[in-house]
């Protein structure tokens, strides 16, 4: 079968890499990809938000089957038009992708069905928002509503810094229409970490755990960005605390978006807060995780090819999931000054000595190829992955290739993983 991957970041060349092993598939396309996808793809220069240039190449080509990377696309409706097409194809439709193109609609979502959450209130007028910023105090989250790149939120520690963000959002179009109506959310303490469920829209199979490292910095400091690393398992998920998220995250979720006329089928990606054994949900996301979908997919001993197809067709009962009992780690590896402004077209060394290394993956992300030579080209450039025996040789494993790769003014947490390590 022909296989299109929408997308062209870390997300994307693990989707890639992983259908590539499937004995189902004889032929992979990514649209527009990027130069590490391009070894084992077939890459198309369409843009992500080219809807009819899609469809147009999935029915010249074919196309047995189409996954979605990133959210965009979902939420413009991609999913609609390939099937009223009659095409096969791997993601929420639009109605029920709102699960990540509005955090309003999520938040009342889970208010409406009884799943965890900090409270909250969303506002569409700068007056009133600074009104209920006033009346709650610091610390306290802003989040833009809509797509924001996972950077629209922001966790202000003081009142000043919470009326900055309202600021930046609402008055400064810092993120354009995304930001004309915004959610102020109760601050919850405790440890991140990401759930994930492939669902046809009634059935579940969840995922193994994982954990992301939004901060720019050593110590979860700095601002947030789209994730600097991720690994699995994450122990913050103890064995009660997944079935639980299961039980009251998941299933709530699937059975509510369903009684709400928008069944949603794809993967679903829960972003939890931990607190004392307690959960509590941050945010849905309608695709993949940026970078947990590196070591998670590194994990996967499963064929993925036929639960995409199962989800996309509602049979995903038939399906189940096999893992490697290897932990894994990804060090996302940035340009300088992400995720602020940043230069790019500088050259990337050791990507051919770190591809020698047994257990290690490295999957690109921002990297484009000039005059033959791979380089910089975005904010997060490379995922380094790494498998290992525990938490602690995966870290190992992914740090010596993010030490085989150069380039000028790189950027790259030291920690990643350190959180597992201080678990019992």
């Amino acid at each position: 079968m022909k296989v299109l991957v929408i997308g062209g970041g870390g997300r994307e060349h693990a989707l890639v890499w992983k259908i590539a092993q499937s004995p189902l598939v004889d032929k992979v396309f990514c649209a527009p990809g990027n130069p590490g996808i391009a070894q084992q793809a077939e890459c198309i220069p369409l843009k992500v938000d080219d809807l009819e240039g899609l469809l147009a190449f999935a029915k010249k080509e074919a196309i047995d089957l189409t996954v979605v990377g990133p959210e965009l696309p979902l939420t413009l409706g991609i999913v609609n038009l390939f099937r009223k097409e009659g095409l096969t194809i791997f993601g929420p439709e639009q109605q029920a992708a709102q699960i990540e193109g509005s955090k309003n609609f999520s938040k009342s979502l889970m208010a409406k069905y009884g799943i965890p959450t900090a409270e909250f209130a969303a506002f569409s007028d700068y007056d009133q928002a600074v009104a209920y910023v006033r009346s709650k105090g610091a610390p306290i989250v802003v989040k833009a509503d809509g797509l924001a790149a996972g950077k629209g939120v922001y966790v202000a520690q003081t009142e000043v810094e919470a009326l900055e963000a309202l600021k930046e959002i609402m008055l400064d179009d810092a993120f354009g229409e995304a930001g004309t109506q915004v959610v102020v959310e109760e601050f919850l303490k405790g440890e991140e970490a990401s759930f994930f469920a492939f669902t046809d829209g009634r059935n579940i199979l969840p995922l193994v755990s994982s954990q992301d490292h939004k901060q720019v910095f050593d110590g979860d400091q700095g601002p947030n960005t789209g994730g600097m690393g991720a690994y699995s398992p994450a122990p913050v998920v103890t064995p009660d605390l997944y079935e639980e998220t299961i039980r009251q995250v998941i299933e709530p979720t699937i059975r509510g978006m369903a009684a709400e006329g928008c069944p949603y089928s794809g993967i679903l990606f829960a972003g939890l807060m931990i607190d004392n054994g307690k959960l509590k949900v941050l945010e849905f996301n309608a695709r993949f995780g940026d970078p947990e979908a590196q070591p998670l997919l590194m994990r996967m001993k499963s064929d993925i090819v036929p639960v995409f197809m199962a989800c996309a067709q509602g049979r995903l009962e038939q399906q189940a999931l096999e893992w490697h009992d290897k932990a894994a780690v990804c060090v996302v590896m940035a340009s300088g000054g992400y995720p602020g402004s940043y230069e790019k077209g500088f050259e990337i060394s050791g990507l051919d000595e770190a591809a020698e290394i047994d257990d290690l993956m490295v999957f690109h992300a921002g990297t484009q190829l000039k005059d033959g030579r791979v380089c910089n080209s975005g904010g997060r450039v490379l995922g380094v992955t790494g498998l290992g025996t525990t938490i602690a040789e995966a870290i190992e494993k992914a740090y010596s290739g993010v030490h085989t790769i150069n380039w000028q003014d790189v950027r790259y947490r030291t920690d990643i993983g350190q959180k597992a390590l201080r678990k019992p």
